[in-house]
């Protein structure tokens, strides 16, 4: 065994010696841990039967619409309730009562699409750039990570834990749209860009909200840890209220009246009355030469 094999295997033995600290790192019973590669796979085949015309499997050109409903329904509630029962083993809770939250689950998909299809015509009506809905629905965003949190939030609903958060942090991680499959949202909810929003798991949201880029819905301070669990700590925003880039809304006693409008980069930790715009000072803009430049120059002559 030459020198650098024999330093490689110290190093092997040391970490091996590490794992036997009995931490929760250093836990090694995988099978007994949610697989969030089939969580993810999941998504996708929820999408196809969210979405029958858009995400179908086109290699067939003969569409047999109970025939994929059917497989896909048997795949989803194969994979998933497994997914559910390993969730669920330390509360005591069987795989027949795994399969029972997986059907309720698939009871309500008629639900969520309903409520998908007022996310849908939102992102249309209010967005001029759009050219059809059929765009919106490949290409944004944010129609994306809300139709994750709708799937998602209904599994938050059932008490199922884990399995919501991994499907809402999926989509964060593909569109930079953090909701926390706790929140409230309620119908026509649009979101431009998105890049950047975080709502926070005690955030109610009314209907025909609209939210922009960088935009925060969060708590006023996270220092209480886990003392704070269950409390309202996530604002209220009610019917009708626009919020522009970069605003941040914080506390859970915080109520965004209805039809409110919030300018950009606003910082909001009390409640604002109904019909109300916020908005930041304007700073004064000046403009001067700096002669740095040949475009200077050319400007001075």
């Amino acid at each position: 065994m030459s020198a650098i094999e024999k330093q490689i295997e110290g190093v092997v033995d040391t970490i091996l010696q590490d794992y036997q600290t009995g931490r929760e790192i250093d836990r090694m019973e995988s099978f007994r841990q949610p697989d969030k590669d089939v969580i993810i796979d999941t998504i996708e085949k929820l999408r196809r039967i969210l979405f029958p015309g858009y995400f179908r499997d086109k290699t067939y050109r003969i569409y047999n619409a109970k025939h994929t409903l059917s497989t896909l329904i048997e795949d989803v509630m194969f994979n998933l309730s497994r997914q559910i029962e390993l969730v669920i083993q330390d509360s005591g809770k069987t795989e027949e009562d795994a399969r029972e939250i997986c059907l309720s689950f698939l009871r309500k998909i008629p639900q969520i699409r309903s409520v998908v299809q007022t996310d849908l015509q939102a992102a249309y009506d209010g967005d001029p750039a759009a050219t059809s809905m059929a765009e919106v629905i490949f290409s944004y965003p944010g129609l994306f990570a809300i139709t994750v949190y709708r799937l998602a939030h209904e599994l938050y609903a059932l008490n199922v834990p884990m399995i919501p958060r991994i499907m809402t942090e999926y989509a964060h991680s593909i569109t930079g749209i953090d909701i926390h499959p706790g929140a409230t949202i309620g119908q026509y909810f649009f979101i431009d860009h998105g890049t950047g929003i975080v709502i926070g798991e005690t955030t109610i949201i009314g209907q025909n909200v609209k939210v922009y880029q960088g935009v925060t819905l969060g708590g006023l301070s996270t220092r209480g840890g886990q003392n704070l669990r269950g409390k309202r700590r996530h604002p209220t925003i009610e019917d009708n209220v626009t919020i522009y880039a970069n605003a941040s809304i914080l506390g859970g006693e915080t109520v965004i009246g209805q039809g409110c409008v919030i300018g950009a980069s606003a910082f909001i930790t009390k409640s604002v009355p109904p019909c109300t715009t916020v908005s930041m000072k304007t700073q004064e803009l000046q403009m001067k030469p700096h002669g740095n430049c040949t475009g200077c120059k050319n400007f001075e002559q």
